[in-house]
């Protein structure tokens, strides 16, 4: 199993949270289509995938990959193999909350 959790830096700038959009009819298209390709290619018994939408703050979970294999090498394989496709392929896009629009937004340092 593994957990995407917001991290509170991005690019060396402090954030407050990722702003997540997507594409919807899409998205589920090619996760559905990635997760079946990795099962395939894998040997997998089961992948499951659920990919957070909208706003998640720091610290949050985003994004979980579950996957089971009758070993362990395959199963991780397949973990950074479809991370890196869902990054590639699937039309879901982040946006940082940078703390300094937090900030601005709330009136704090005006």
């Amino acid at each position: 199993m593994f957990e995407g959790i917001v991290r509170a830096e991005e690019n060396g700038r402090r954030i407050v949270a990722l702003d997540y959009r997507t594409y919807d009819p899409m998205a589920e298209r090619e996760l559905k289509r990635l997760a079946d390709s990795a099962v395939s290619a894998f040997d997998l018994a089961m992948l499951l995938v659920l990919h957070s939408r909208g706003l998640v703050p720091e610290g949050n979970c985003s994004f979980l990959l579950v996957t089971a294999a009758k070993n362990r090498k395959p199963a991780l394989l397949a973990m950074d193999w479809f991370i890196d496709a869902l990054k590639r392929d699937v039309p879901i896009w982040k946006y940082p909350v940078w703390a300094t629009e937090m900030n601005t937004a709330m009136g704090v340092g005006s």
